[in-house]
């Protein structure tokens, strides 16, 4: 595509709890009057258009969670610099302000009543990304384990041929493809229109674990090297982190599931 787009979801007092969203827009005539503030926006910077949540108010009434499309250079919106992140230092990440900014009501993004709806299904799609992305960084910090480990010799021979590193490769492989599997599951039947809550959330949860795991013993595997930042192992370890954290913590992931589990039990 021609332009790139950053989503606004998450607020100072509002990560987990996306229901307790402070943004508001107020209704005032044929626009709204939009205040607040949004935290780790990824892609804030270079975006030409902004997706943000925020709590419709009618006559004083709040009418609940909905969704807005608008421009970045919007007159009342403001950006923070970079945040200055462990990890993922490629991707622009920034806090977004709003002050008094008028939008129309066209700005509303599909039906007013189920914004709330709307974004906790792009929520569910994006945790399959998310999975893809921890398949994609424990399997790159493995196949430089795993190449070092051929390379590195100690006691005459290949660190590989000792017990303690081949079994840790064995574990990162194993690991490694039972999250391909689950990502891949996912993904098949999301594409196919299949509800998919409960296994994106397992995709999510146990590819995201997995590459802190991964990228955790692949740095042991080189040894003093793995904390260099020449052999990418640092690197990977460091991107790793935030898998457990954004679009669904860990914990919320585990919550998701056993809400669905639960569901599944009560129609047997």
């Amino acid at each position: 595509g021609k332009k790139i787009g950053a989503f606004g979801l998450t607020e100072p007092n509002a990560g987990s709890d996306a229901g307790n969203t402070q943004t508001r827009a107020v209704l005032n005539g044929d626009e709204y009057v939009v205040n607040g503030e949004k935290a780790f926006c990824t892609n804030a910077g270079e975006a030409s258009v902004i997706i943000f949540t925020a709590i419709i108010e009618e006559d004083g009434k709040e009418k609940g969670i909905s969704a807005f499309v608008i421009n970045a250079d919007t007159e009342g919106m403001s950006l923070n610099p970079p945040e200055k992140k462990m990890g993922w230092c490629g991707s622009d990440t920034r806090s977004v302000f709003f002050k008094d900014m008028h939008i129309p009501k066209s700005a509303v993004l599909g039906n007013p009543s189920k914004g709330f709806k709307q974004f906790l299904k792009t929520l569910t799609g994006g945790r399959i990304t998310i999975g893809a992305l921890g398949l994609g960084t424990a399997q790159g910090a493995f196949i430089r384990a795993l190449s070092y480990s051929k390379e590195r010799k100690a006691f005459g021979k290949p660190i590989n041929e000792f017990q303690g590193i081949s079994f840790k490769l064995s574990d990162m492989a194993t690991q490694i493809e039972a999250s391909r599997h689950l990502v891949y599951h996912a993904a098949w039947k999301k594409d196919r229109g299949f509800p998919v809550i409960r296994e994106a959330a397992m995709a999510k949860l146990f590819s995201s674990e997995t590459a802190m795991k991964v990228t955790t013993e692949a740095i042991q595997v080189l040894g003093g090297y793995g904390y260099i930042k020449e052999y990418d192992v640092e690197r990977f370890f460091r991107d790793a982190k935030i898998l457990e954290i954004g679009e669904g913590t860990s914990e919320v992931q585990r919550m998701i599931i056993a809400r669905e589990l639960i569901k599944m039990v009560k129609k047997i």
